[in-house]
């Protein structure tokens, strides 16, 4: 009896609709998931996916459906510009985890996003920030509320979030090191401080020299505007980079104003992230063992790094062949 209940229940859960499931599986994932994670899954099922599928019964949905819904949002209709290559491939693979956790749970045979191709988003052009490139942009930003982030996250090849969520207290006291304990994150019901975005991104970072007088500056800097401020209205926090009262910085706000910043100065639209990757860059041609450059960046695996900068491993290559020829010199006298 209970088999027949069981077999009747998953019969029931199968032929619910899309729209009933994928509530249902929003609120599996949601504790699985950062705070930040579930709101972009929320919103792009709900915005995409539910007007275009979610009446259909779980059942029915096959592999050509799901393409067509694909295509459907590539292109709006009247033939305007439909949602951008990258969106849909992030609603795959929503979708792809989604469903597949439907063929775990044994209300369908197998995944529909598996038989679908989701669109290649075309990636822009990154500009390369070199040592000259990013003396200019520490020249430019100094003195301003700039200057910190910027330094840091070129000498750390720290994330913004990372960055955004350091306190005092995370450094030694001759700032020989950083500990990397948390991430600071927008959501919908405001900032929220999370835990790093894998176990490998919580971490200790040793620190350059470079940085110190960067770090100083903003120590005198942050005196100051407390003092002037009044402890009374100064929020505590203990935070590095704060938006002048004490209080986190939003990271979008950090960006669009960074952008604005370099649009002012009419410098090259650097992402604030590529000051990270121009960390990773700088490092991995100066000899630096890539496993060294991803436990700094807190990637989740060294392939993650060598995959991201494969550009690099030309040089790296090069320079093992010289080094190998420095060991054992190519003798022509001896060939003679």
């Amino acid at each position: 009896m209970c088999a027949v209940e069981l077999t009747a229940t998953t019969s029931a859960e199968a032929d619910a609709s899309v729209a009933t499931y994928l509530e249902r599986w929003l609120r599996h994932i949601r504790a699985r998931v950062r705070t930040v994670t579930f709101e972009g899954y929320e919103s792009l099922i709900r915005r995409h996916a539910l007007p275009h599928v979610g009446a259909l019964a779980l059942t029915d949905v096959t592999a050509l459906r799901i393409q067509e819904l694909y295509a459907d949002l590539l292109e709006a209709p009247g033939g305007a510009t439909g949602l951008s290559a990258g969106s849909v491939l992030n609603l795959h693979l929503v979708l792809t985890q989604a469903f597949g956790q439907a063929v775990r749970w044994g209300l369908l045979p197998a995944n529909p996003t598996a038989g679908a191709q989701p669109p290649r988003p075309r990636r822009p052009a990154r500009i390369v920030v070199d040592p000259a490139l990013l003396q200019r942009l520490l020249e430019v930003v100094e003195g301003s509320s700039l200057e910190a982030p910027v330094a840091v996250a070129a000498a750390t090849g720290m994330r913004r979030g990372e960055i955004l969520a350091l306190r005092w207290s995370d450094l030694d006291a001759d700032f020989g090191a950083v500990r990397v304990q948390r991430t600071l994150q927008p959501t919908r019901t405001g900032l929220v401080f999370e835990q790093p975005k894998t176990p490998r991104s919580r971490r200790t970072v040793l620190l350059p020299d470079f940085l110190t007088p960067y770090l100083e500056r903003q120590q005198v800097s942050q005196a100051a505007r407390r003092a002037n401020l009044g402890p009374e209205l100064w929020l505590p926090g203990d935070l590095l980079i704060d938006r002048g009262d004490g209080g986190p910085v939003n990271p979008d706000t950090l960006s669009t104003g960074w952008a604005r910043f370099l649009r002012a100065h009419k410098l090259p639209p650097v992402r604030f992230h590529d000051l990270r990757h121009a960390h990773a860059t700088m490092m991995l041609t100066q000899g630096v063992h890539p496993k060294v450059v991803s436990e700094r960046l807190g990637h989740a695996s060294i392939g993650i790094t060598l995959d991201i900068y494969s550009h690099v491993l030309p040089t790296l290559q090069q320079e093992a062949a010289q080094a190998f020829d420095r060991l054992f010199p190519n003798d022509s006298s001896k060939a003679a």
